[in-house]
């Protein structure tokens, strides 16, 4: 009986949920394994200080190279070299509106960098009235100036606030790019998130040239032509992988969501939400689900308020396929098996890294994770 009693144990232990305190609002998921997945079993990692001295860096692209176009939320745009050296401030970027939340926000660069020279970036653009995210691009010269500079998307219309601008910037192998907005603090109280016609809280697919694409889903109906999808709050991780673009974007006290944004889908903010308000008020309906809208893949609550994603791709051969998502409070690195386009595992990685602020697989399986405080970190599985 001592024996059956053992072995009835081991399973129940094995499949216990990542620790992480009671949830806020404690909605029932809609399936299985949408929050709390199965523990995976714990990864050894190394780390290593690769480079330091940035201030506020927000976003992280490697080039062919082996060196880092690195931003700061002040404005500046930086490489950092295969040795972990920072350069100057590359010359020739727009001026931004920096603060609170806004400022120069992410880089990515084409999947042709090496003859056209391509960046794209996000920015929280100064307008009449307040400021709104927009996407850029520009050709980086070898003497560090960007030129040809313009921009490819601008949200509208204007607000006033200092939160939620997103944003991530994902150019697509087919030539179009992927942009992310967040709601700017408006989805809280009002209407612009389910609005077609403004671009707050919407994923954006336009060609790398700013024009829009044929197959979008809502060209030649009401409102913007470049919303792929609706009802987001505030996106900052976004990564192509099984089946397309994945996002990754704040709840409010709990809600955190992951989705595969669908052509015109509907993710519910703020009508619906797995959280609750800061004051403890139900968010819109009071309720998760409702006809209509779309459930996201996974959610947290209480909250990893998780900065970008990563598929991986290396070499770690317990990780591939995984995503990996920079949290900023607790903190560190959060990852996720995926098997049919769900969650089934979840792990937590260096809680004492502090905020993670972006997350770049590296061609030799390595990664390399950018921190609020200002330093970029070589992070080895296995």
């Amino acid at each position: 009986m001592r024996l059956i009693f053992l072995l009835t144990l081991i399973p129940a232990i094995a499949m216990a949920e990542v620790p992480q305190g009671p949830p806020n609002a404690g909605f029932a998921a809609e399936f299985a394994g949408q929050t709390r997945a199965d523990a995976l079993p714990a990864t050894p990692v190394k780390t290593e200080v690769f480079a330091r001295g940035l201030r506020s860096p927000w976003g992280l692209a490697a080039l062919p190279s082996g060196q880092f176009l690195v931003t700061e939320k002040a404005g500046r745009m930086r490489v950092i070299g295969a040795d972990g050296t920072v350069s100057g401030p590359i010359g020739g970027l727009p001026a931004v509106a920096a603060g609170g939340q806004g400022g120069l926000l992410d880089v990515a660069i084409s999947p042709r960098f090496a003859s056209d020279r391509t960046v794209f970036w996000t920015y929280a653009k100064p307008m009449p009235g307040g400021a709104v995210t927009a996407a850029a691009r520009g050709s980086l010269g070898a003497d560090g100036q960007m030129r040809d500079v313009r921009d490819i998307f601008v949200q509208g219309p204007v607000s006033a606030g200092g939160r939620h601008f997103g944003s991530r910037i994902v150019p697509d192998p087919d030539g179009s790019v992927w942009i992310t907005t967040g709601d700017r603090g408006a989805g809280d109280r009002g209407t612009l998130v389910q609005d077609l016609a403004a671009t707050h809280g919407k994923v954006i697919r336009v060609n790398a040239d700013g024009s829009i694409p044929a197959d979008n889903p809502f060209v030649g109906r009401a409102g913007d032509d470049a919303i792929w999808s609706l009802g987001h709050r505030n996106m900052q991780g976004a990564a192509l992988g099984p089946g397309g673009l994945w996002t990754i974007e704040h709840g409010p006290r709990g809600g955190d969501e992951l989705n595969q944004p669908q052509a015109g889908g509907n993710y519910g903010w703020p009508l619906v939400s797995y959280g609750i308000n800061y004051t403890g008020s139900a968010v819109g309906s009071g309720r998760a689900v409702a006809p209509g809208f779309l459930a996201p893949v996974y959610y947290w609550d209480p909250v990893i308020a998780p900065s970008n994603i990563a598929f991986y791709d290396g070499s770690y051969g317990p990780w591939r396929g995984d995503i990996l998502a920079g949290s900023l409070n607790p903190g560190g690195l959060v990852r996720l098996k995926l098997g049919g386009g769900r969650v089934i595992g979840e792990e937590r990685l260096l809680p004492n890294l502090g905020r993670v602020r972006d997350v770049e697989v590296l061609r030799d399986g390595t990664l390399l994770l950018l921190t609020d405080d200002g330093e970029a970190i070589k992070v080895t599985p296995g």
